[in-house]
């Protein structure tokens, strides 16, 4: 019995989409079709902009030590929630580790999970992240919705929330690039 060409592609590709269900190679392969599929988040119409009034936020740095958002009032700021479990999430955090590199010291990063610590941390050694981390403190007031992960928000100077995006986005491109030296700028 003669097998085809034909017959010899398709289950070659047969393999190749069951690697993404059951083997090492599908985990990464969707991390990197994520990324992919990332783009650049969109921009508030300065008309539909909501504003940040109440900065009385309390959370945790990655010591675990109890500090208050209002140290961020006038400050651009860059709120990203996430969850190590989540993958759309660890596709978003490399971008997030560019612009961190780029705008370190410049603008506020909080980069907020609700997790415990210890995961945490494996995750972003792991990962060799070094933007710092920001723990949630569940049931405390807060200016945002936090209870879809991975969402982000970008605040300008004045507490005006100029980007809002629900899902992942490419933080590492032009467009933020130019936005976020405008709003540091004002």
């Amino acid at each position: 019995m003669k097998i085809s060409k034909k017959t010899i592609l398709n289950v070659v590709l047969i393999l190749f989409i069951l690697s993404f269900f059951v083997t090492p190679i599908g985990y990464y392969g969707k991390i990197w079709l994520n990324r992919v599929f990332a783009f650049s988040p969109g921009i508030i119409e300065k008309t539909e902009q909501k504003k940040i009034n109440d900065y009385d936020w309390k959370l945790k740095d990655e010591e675990w030590n109890f500090f208050n958002f209002e140290k961020s009032r006038g400050n651009v700021i860059l709120i990203n929630l996430w969850a190590s479990w989540r993958l759309p999430s660890e596709a978003e955090l490399a971008s997030i580790q560019e612009l961190y590199d780029k705008y370190k010291g410049k603008l506020d990063f909080y980069i907020i999970t609700n997790e415990e610590r210890e995961p945490v941390e494996a995750f972003i050694a792991e990962h060799e992240f070094t933007f710092p981390v920001t723990y949630l403190i569940i049931g405390d007031k807060m200016p945002i919705d936090a209870s879809k992960v991975p969402a982000s928000y970008l605040i300008d100077k004045s507490g005006n929330i100029v980007i809002h995006e629900e899902g992942i986005s490419d933080w590492s491109t032009g467009k933020v690039y130019k936005l976020l030296d405008e709003l540091i700028a004002e």
